[in-house]
């Protein structure tokens, strides 16, 4: 049903990791791409009990398979030591491997084999617009964009459980939390910098743990890709800006259930927060699909002059507005902005109807905006 971006453009024969959290969609997209490939399903509890007692039977099996080239292994991050006996077959029979998983972390923390630079590395995000025939923005926004949670009539249950069994059994097992309490308060606290310049303290009191703690359960986010910072723009500023990141969750929809938003509408202050999270997804993933791999970072003075997001070397500077008519006064950040740096674009990405321009701003519909994006018109 949905045909995506990702489809691991300049791999040519090369092994690789294609990592991104769970739902994203991943092993539909490696059975739709690679159809007759050797399978191991590391989820299937039989194949994951097997080679944890014995990794050596994994290669016997292998080198059984003497007509398969390419060998697939699902959740690898579930048994490390397999990467041991996957270098030596990559080293010493020339077999392509594709090894995806719902987290590096694992892998990283454990000093495991990453096979030695043999394999190239890839992520696969949650849906995008383009990927999504007859698009609904609002459906969007409310069901989030992992492909089962947005074709679902009532995602509610199915957020729930994502957010029970995933956020909060399989990572606190997987990062050893001791805290449960503690890191199920800090995944609300962090909603609530869902989009907003993160502090450290304010989540610690609310938590009930160290300031060292809360940074540490951030990252234990970024590790398992459930989040992200987005970095302050800090170029040789001549006003003084804020130094602290924003932080984004990997889905809107996420979010929306974190913060308990409920159902939101045109207009209201959840449609305008969540609007800029979608818009963010967008531009990560195309920033990481395209492979021209731009920094994305904001700018806040400590006067309040903000820009939502500064792509690249201040080359393109967004501000996005959830409104349906772009007012002069939603001009100031980006007119800042242009009085300390030299922008190629600024573009205000909202919900007019139009195109129209103002001076050297361009008020851009959000369609037209990501139509362009994904064509390589912005950046």
């Amino acid at each position: 049903m949905f045909t995506r971006k990702q489809i691991l453009a300049g791999a040519d024969n090369e092994s690789l990791f294609l990592w991104g959290a769970r739902q994203t969609g991943k092993s539909t997209l490696l059975k739709t791409l690679f159809p007759d490939a050797l399978w191991f399903d590391l989820l299937k509890s039989d194949v994951y009990r097997r080679y944890l007692t014995d990794p050596q039977q994994f290669r016997e099996n292998i080198l059984a398979q003497t007509s398969k080239n390419l060998v697939i292994v699902d959740e690898i991050q579930k048994i490390p030591e397999l990467l041991d006996e996957i270098h030596w077959l990559i080293t010493n029979h020339h077999i392509r491997f594709i090894l995806s998983g719902s987290s590096p972390r694992k892998i990283i923390r454990s000093g495991a084999n990453l096979l030695g630079g043999r394999a190239l590395r890839y992520e696969l995000y949650p849906l995008i617009e383009s990927e999504i025939p007859d698009f609904d923005l609002l459906k969007a926004l409310n069901n989030g964009l992992l492909p089962r949670h947005y074709l679902a009539d009532n995602p509610k249950k199915m957020i729930d459980a994502y957010i029970g069994n995933y956020l909060k059994d399989e990572i606190i097992a997987e990062a050893k939390i001791r805290n449960i309490n503690a890191f199920n308060q800090f995944l609300g606290a962090a909603a609530f910098s869902n989009g907003e310049m993160v502090n450290y303290s304010n989540i610690a009191s609310d938590c009930g743990v160290s300031h060292n703690t809360v940074k540490e359960y951030f990252q234990i986010l970024e590790d398992t890709l459930i989040g992200r910072f987005v970095p302050s723009f800090q170029k040789k500023p001549k006003r003084r800006v804020f130094l602290s990141p924003k932080f984004y969750y990997f889905d809107v929809g996420i979010a929306n259930n974190l913060l308990k938003r409920g159902k939101i509408e045109m207009g209201s202050e959840a449609f305008g927060n969540s609007f800029e999270h979608f818009i963010y997804q967008e531009l990560y993933a195309h920033s990481k699909y395209s492979d021209k791999n731009y920094p994305i970072s904001f700018w806040r003075t400590t006067s309040q002059m903000e820009v939502d997001f500064i792509l690249g070397d201040h080359e393109v500077a967004l501000e996005i507005k959830g409104t349906d008519n772009v007012q002069t006064r939603h001009l100031k950040g980006l007119k800042s902005f242009s009085e300390e740096y030299t922008v190629k674009k600024m573009i205000i990405v909202s919900n007019d109807p139009i195109e129209r321009k103002i001076g050297d701003l361009t008020v851009m519909p959000w369609s037209l905006f990501l139509k362009r994006l994904w064509a390589g018109e912005i950046i």
